[in-house]
């Protein structure tokens, strides 16, 4: 019998995706399966933008952007090899907060305070990675925290040459690109 490996994912635990074949396939499915749980708290299809890649065994990030409540929500993930893996975990991630949803215990207000990012929040987190020294792809979060505390140190109000300002730039940069890898 096979070990299956689980992983978490913005605290939620799941099987980790083992997919070996029909990668194209398997991507359109979990496209789908995440716009019918969408649906089942009242997202319209027509609200709902999950990009596909032409060819979902390759590299890439996936993610789901879609409107409720009055605001623009927003999940993505990248720390798989393939594209196909990557919009299973967000398939997983937004499946498990559903399910809170409808077993009440979790609250609508809640889900969106969660999910809720500005509809450029890719452009924003290039951003974040420029101002913080690190590389436009980079998704390791330790790596991240070295350069913020770095820069926090040498920016810090309370030192000669600090500057508030870009302390709550450093600051704000590692706050958006903590919360989009945890």
């Amino acid at each position: 019998m096979a070990n299956i490996t689980k992983m978490t994912v913005k605290g939620h635990e799941f099987n980790a995706p083992l997919i070996r074949d029909s990668f194209d396939r398997r991507a359109l499915q979990f496209k789908n399966n995440i716009i019918t749980l969408l649906r089942k708290i009242g997202v319209v299809e027509d609200d709902v933008e999950i990009p596909l890649q032409p060819v979902a065994y390759k590299r890439g990030k996936a993610s789901a952007s879609w409107y409720f409540e009055g605001q623009n929500l927003y999940y993505s993930y990248g720390l798989s090899r393939k594209f196909v893996e990557n919009i299973y975990v967000v398939f997983k991630v937004i499946e498990a907060e559903v399910d809170l949803i409808l077993s009440k215990e979790k609250t609508v207000e809640q889900f969106v305070l969660d999910f809720s990012e500005d509809r450029d929040v890719e452009e924003k987190r290039k951003e974040a990675r420029k101002l913080l020294g690190v590389e436009e792809d980079c998704n390791d979060l330790e790596l991240i925290g070295q350069h913020y505390k770095k820069m926090a140190k040498e920016y810090h109000p309370d030192v000669e040459g600090g500057s508030t300002e870009k302390f709550k730039e450093v600051n704000k940069a590692h706050k958006m690109l903590k919360r989009e890898l945890s």
